[in-house]
């Protein structure tokens, strides 16, 4: 960006689509360069504090002097999993042989909101607490958002890190706090209705559950305060459009925005300000993207698994981190950010791609389609199984509220006439009376593997 361009958009203009510009539209050999110096340093630091990674780089003979390139990073340095850092905590809580700090320098504890197995426990200093929050602000700005606006959290202050991070970066950022913790969803509408704030921050499913139960209270939200929402913890406004373009019909509002992260490494990923993918925010985290079954780095616009090294949580440091989450990367985009880009945010997951009848399936595919269905509302579940070693995949959903039971069985025959049309293989569609399925306050959960566990994955971050 040339320099008078840059002076346009300096800090605290209104009109830049940029919340830190010199960062933001960094080249990328000068990004390249900065993460190899981060990435030294961190390998040291490492090395040094953390009895997980001295131990682990002891065993395969690798010195921090070794990293010489960023190649030499991604190949040298070991892969790390989730489920590495369980078992070690699980032996030695809470946090195990990765906590890199004293215990006095820990300030928050919090755990990742996994539904089934043990959450992770997360530890983090004053200083981890401040850089997490930074990183929701380019999200904030891109949405449209400014410190000005007044931010209504509309959940439960429990351990689950990804609101908690929202707060810190609402702090950050200048905007006003509002919570909404400990109220039932009747009791959130009622605030929003006396509190008038202008942003709502929630999983975008309990943001069209707020919605559905305003409608039966008798209360229009498309008349509230509300101009913005701003959501995380599951697939949100990037990669489902039509529950987007439900979410700004419910609410009124003039942007929904969300932001992609990892309890344990960072709200690293913000959207963009056209809506079209996150970019990884490179001031906070090291990402590339890899061949799941081979390890190497696949080119651009390749799916493929996201690893990444966080910047952010020196208490308990994750180098290489297997997130499991497919990605199409992409190093370019029209919005002017320089950052690693991913395409429609996350496509799916490593353990939920599904192989139908020679055809790779992902259930955010199939969540789209659903959105554009007239009639389907926005409560589903897909269940995958396995019959005579093939894998399934069953929708169950919920017609909306408007259309009768005689009329269920012929939507369900459409909703799997379309799936087939667009995916090009047959699934079984049952539909389930409106409210039968479950809700959840925080991350929904949509996905069900049945299959058996040498076919699964651990499902939960």
């Amino acid at each position: 960006m040339k320099a008078d361009e840059l002076k346009k958009y300096s800090a605290g203009s209104k009109e830049s689509p940029f919340w830190n510009v010199i960062a933001e539209t960094m080249p990328r050999e000068k990004l390249n360069d900065l993460h190899l110096k981060r990435l030294q340093k961190l390998v040291h630091y490492v090395s040094e504090n953390s009895a997980f990674y001295r131990s682990r780089f002891k065993e395969i003979g690798l010195e921090p002097g070794d990293i010489k390139t960023l190649d030499d990073y991604q190949k040298k340095v070991p892969f790390t999993d989730k489920d590495d850092f369980l078992e070690l905590q699980s032996k030695s809580p809470p946090y195990g042989p990765t906590q890199a700090m004293p215990a006095e320098f820990i300030a928050h504890h919090a755990e990742t909101s996994g539904t089934t197995g043990a959450p992770l426990a997360i530890p983090y200093s004053l200083y981890d607490t401040m850089r997490y929050g930074e990183s929701w602000c380019p999200a904030f700005w891109a949405t449209g958002i400014r410190p000005t606006d007044s931010f209504y959290f509309a959940f439960g202050w429990g351990n689950f890190a990804g609101f908690w991070s929202a707060y810190w970066g609402v702090r950050r950022f200048g905007g006003k706090v509002i919570s909404g913790g400990g109220l039932n969803t009747e009791g959130h509408i009622s605030a929003i209705q006396r509190l008038k704030p202008t942003v709502i921050i929630s999983t975008p499913t309990f943001a069209l559950r707020l919605a559905t139960v305003a409608r039966e209270m008798g209360v229009n939200l498309e008349d509230s305060s509300v101009n913005y929402t701003m959501h995380a913890g599951e697939p949100g406004p990037t990669a489902l459009p039509a529950m987007k373009k439900e979410i700004l019909k419910a609410w009124g509002a003039q942007n929904a925005g969300e932001l992609l992260g990892i309890a344990e490494i960072d709200a690293f990923a913000p959207c963009n300000s056209i809506g079209d993918g996150v970019h990884v925010d490179e001031m906070s985290v090291y990402s590339w993207v890899i061949d799941p079954d081979t390890g190497k780095e696949v080119s651009e616009g390749e799916i493929g698994e996201h690893v990444v090294t966080s910047y952010t949580n020196g208490t308990q440091p994750l180098l290489n981190y297997r997130t499991h989450d497919l990605v199409r990367p992409r190093y370019s985009c029209p919005s002017g950010r320089t950052w690693l880009k991913f395409e429609g945010s996350v496509l799916g997951r490593t353990d939920f791609m599904i192989t139908l009848r020679g055809t790779n399936v992902y259930p955010t595919a199939v969540e789209n389609i659903l959105g554009d269905i007239d009639g389907v509302s926005s409560n589903y579940e897909l269940h995958m199984t396995q019959d005579e070693g093939n894998d399934e995949m069953e929708i169950k959903f919920e017609p909306e509220k408007v259309i009768p039971e005689t009329k269920w069985a012929e939507l369900s025959n459409q909703v799997q006439q379309v799936v087939r049309d667009k995916l090009k293989v047959r699934m079984k569609v049952t539909p389930s009376p409106p409210y039968s399925l479950p809700r959840y306050d925080l991350k929904t959960k949509r996905v069900f593997d049945h299959r058996p566990k040498e076919f699964q994955r651990a499902m939960d971050r």
